[in-house]
């Protein structure tokens, strides 16, 4: 699995991170698990024009006792199998990683 992997957080910010993870209604069925939502002008044309089936399309961030890992395969939450489902391309995966950095970053967490 290809992923964006950030470590050494320590436990008072991962709580924070978590908290601000599940107010932003993020928080997937399984603890520790959250859904990113991926924005829909970034998706490519197959998973354009799967979205009413396959779609909404998200990203998934799982959080341990000291760091973050945001899978960097672009899910569908309609469907577990699909040709729509891929890894970012590189565009897609800065604006995603981005994302997550300034999510961090607005709660003054340093990493």
């Amino acid at each position: 699995m290809r992923s964006y992997l950030i470590d050494e957080v320590s436990a008072e910010n991962m709580e924070r991170i978590e908290q601000h993870l599940t107010e932003k209604g993020f928080k997937g069925p399984l603890d520790h698990i959250y859904y990113i939502p991926f924005p829909q002008e970034m998706l490519n044309d197959e998973q354009q024009q799967h979205y009413g089936e396959c779609g909404p399309y998200m990203l998934v961030l799982e959080t341990g006792r000291n760091w973050l890992k945001l899978e960097l395969l672009v899910r569908g939450r309609g469907k577990l199998r699909c040709s729509c489902i891929s890894y970012c391309t590189p565009e897609q995966r800065q604006q995603m990683i981005d994302f997550l950095d300034n999510f961090i970053r607005e709660l003054d967490i340093p990493i």
